[in-house]
């Protein structure tokens, strides 16, 4: 028996004839080949997680569940795919390796295996599983998250934040509101007689395909006297299962480029695998992960109680663990008093909590004043306070400049000169 064969993973329909061939092909040892058929999706995933070094999958492009997620797992363990079957489907774009007709001959599937594919040696190692859920895109359109604890207000300051850049005139119009959070308002605060399509359509769409920018906008709903288009989120918190790490990924970046400011309501959850070891919390938070690492800011929502004031801590503390950068957080405070000396010490209060070594980039928090009139402003489907918007767009804004701004290096001591006395101008006391 030769040392080096290789390790073929097999995924087909219910009537697919070609994976009973190549099991006989194996078993009698007419190819060297060790094939192994999965009868689901999940089957396959699941021993692709497991530890054994494999050479190759191979599946049926009709079996529903094959989509960029599986390519992109089977990538990240260095695992060829290969396409059986007829389709119209690009599948080479979303990452399979080769195609093979539907019936095929050893040598057929020899030479792909010997083209794609790599053979495994007796003597491998297991290997570590990598972490595919915190590879972010480079995206180069601007996006905004804004998360915090339940009560906190999260979404009136998505909603207000939208706003302020739809109405701004700068994004053309091109202003979208994402509902990403688990147990997603925005539906209820807009009033949204449809439920779908949403989310869940949106990063379908995205599993086996690359929708246009037409076909993106089109599944949203358009706000015209806010000035913003809404994406709908989930529509049970168990839904989030449909939600594929990379189909949302996908998706996220599809938004980037059909829009110009995308303004996102996370949850403030940001739990991973390296924390608590579990792969299903991490699938869990991948909205909530993928988003605020993927985000030019993130704004942190806290209320000035005694309980706001510590969730918003940590909120800011986890964003941080999980690689946010101090300077990339704008924090804010919901429902904020008036007295400027109790703004003060609540300021205080953040920047001596937060546990960040970089703590002194974090900007100073933005004070919204409590109105008690917003309730009818969600009731009524009218414009947010225009006094809101206006101080959200300005921190925003600063906050989304704040690297241009540092990016100039300090001018060297030796190029400064001592100012000529009388030269900067007199005071004239009152």
């Amino acid at each position: 028996m030769p040392t080096d064969r290789f390790v073929v993973l097999g995924l087909g329909s219910v009537r697919s004839m070609w994976t009973r061939e190549v099991t006989s092909w194996a078993m009698s040892g007419a190819i060297a080949v060790d094939f192994v058929k999965c009868v689901s999706v999940e089957e396959l995933t699941a021993r692709l997680r497991g530890g054994r070094t494999h050479s190759a999958v191979m599946c049926d492009g009709s079996v529903p569940g094959v989509d960029r997620d599986v390519f992109a797992l089977a990538s990240e363990f260095d695992t060829a795919v290969i396409v059986v079957g007829e389709s119209e489907r690009n599948w080479e774009e979303l990452g399979a390796a080769a195609r093979l007709h539907e019936i095929f001959g050893r040598e057929d599937l020899l030479a792909a295996l010997e083209t794609v594919a790599r053979p495994v040696r007796r003597s491998e190692h297991i290997e570590l599983i990598p972490d595919v859920i915190n590879e972010t895109s480079p995206f180069s359109a601007q996006v905004v998250a804004v998360t915090g604890r339940q009560g906190t207000g999260v979404s009136t300051i998505g909603i207000a934040l939208a706003q302020a850049f739809g109405s701004s005139g700068r994004m053309g119009g091109l202003v979208v509101l994402a509902d990403f959070a688990l147990d997603g308002d925005l539906a209820m605060l807009h009033d949204a007689t449809d439920i779908v399509p949403g989310v869940q359509e949106l990063v379908d769409a995205h599993r086996t395909g690359r929708p246009s920018n037409t076909e993106i906008r089109s599944m949203t709903y358009a706000v015209t006297h806010r000035r913003y288009d809404l994406l709908l989120g989930l529509r049970r918190h168990r839904d989030w299962v449909t939600l594929r790490p990379r189909a949302f990924g996908a998706m996220l970046e599809g938004l980037v480029r059909s829009y110009r400011m995308v303004v996102a309501d996370i949850t403030a959850d940001f739990e991973g695998e390296d924390a608590c070891g579990s792969v299903d919390i991490e699938e869990r938070n991948v909205a909530a992960r993928a988003t605020a690492q993927a985000a030019d800011l993130v704004v942190a929502v806290g209320t000035p109680t005694l309980v706001g004031i510590h969730g918003l801590v940590r909120t800011i503390d986890a964003l941080t663990e999980l690689g946010v950068s101090s300077e990339n957080i704008q924090p804010v405070i919901n429902f904020a008093p008036r007295s400027q000396r109790t703004r003060a010490d609540l300021a205080r209060s953040v920047a001596d909590l937060v546990n960040s070594e970089d703590r002194a980039k974090l900007a100073s928090p933005i004070h919204i004043v409590e109105r008690r009139n917003l309730d009818d402003v969600h009731r009524n489907g009218t414009p947010m306070p225009e006094s809101v918007c206006s101080v959200l767009l300005g921190a925003v804004d600063a906050g989304l400049h704040r690297d241009m701004a540092m990016a100039g290096s300090p001018p060297d001591i030796d190029d400064l000169a001592p100012a000529t006395p009388g030269s900067l101008g007199t005071h004239e006391p009152d």
